[in-house]
């Protein structure tokens, strides 16, 4: 079974993000980037598919600028066999991540598609759903639990009630939660093969997708800071502070 993981380049999530000094954005400038916590999830349970003999190939792809390269690499290193770096310079927008994302599925024909639920950068949570949509693929979302078995896949997800199970057929869509599992450590050796594994370089244009957007970000705003909190002597004094200041009751 031919496994295709999506995985997206990041400011490192311990990265204390800054806007730029015309709000045009999010300053980058050496700001240290990493592998999207979801989409580590997301290579970690293709890799574990494949050490359990379920998946035979894994394809890691990227869509972003040649830099993004470094975290192909790193799934490499994980345990990804090959990768493809769609590279655009552009902004993109879920949607035409998916459509990418949809023409390297049609190229590739993989039988299941892992992303991770989120990207820790946009916070959208729709590229899996949109590339569903686009494939006609059934779909897990915010999988806990996956388990493949001949043509289906029983994923456990996360709702609002507790968790619900899922059996779809392959080929399939699974996007990852946090509880799934806990991403390794790549090796040094690992690491050093993986700049020999075959990394594949297209264009949107070789795809034939457009990726023209209708969204435009007209400013960026860090969040106002917050003021600090103060004592109350007793609960009527709370109670009439939320009642008349916070005007919350």
């Amino acid at each position: 079974m031919k496994v295709l993981v999506a995985v997206k380049r990041v400011v490192d999530y311990n990265v204390k993000v800054r806007v730029k000094a015309d709000n045009s954005g999010v300053d980058l400038a050496n700001v240290k980037m990493s592998m999207n916590p979801f989409c580590e999830i997301a290579v970690e349970e293709a890799v574990r598919l494949k050490e359990k003999g379920v998946a035979t190939e894994i394809i890691v792809v990227s869509i972003g600028p040649t830099t993004a390269q470094e975290q192909l690499r790193t799934a490499l290193a994980l345990g990804a066999d090959r990768a493809i770096l769609v590279e655009s310079a552009e902004d993109l927008t879920s949607l035409a991540v998916a459509k990418l994302l949809k023409a390297v599925v049609d190229k590739e024909q993989p039988q299941l598609v892992i992303l991770g639920k989120q990207a820790i950068d946009s916070d959208n949570n729709q590229t899996g759903q949109m590339l569903a949509a686009l494939t006609g693929y059934g779909q897990g979302t915010f999988a806990s639990k996956v388990e493949v078995a001949g043509d289906k896949v029983a994923v456990t997800r996360e709702v609002d009630g507790g968790a619900q199970t899922v059996s779809l057929s392959l080929p399939a869509i699974i996007t990852t939660d946090l509880r799934l599992n806990e991403p390794r450590y790549a090796s040094l050796p690992n690491i050093m093969k993986a700049k020999k594994k075959p990394l594949e370089v297209l264009t949107p244009e070789a795809l034939g997708v457009s990726t023209a957007s209708t969204n435009k970000t007209l400013k960026v705003e860090a969040p106002a800071a917050r003021s600090a909190g103060i004592k109350v002597k007793s609960v009527a004094e709370l109670v009439e502070k939320l009642k008349n200041e916070a005007k919350v009751i």
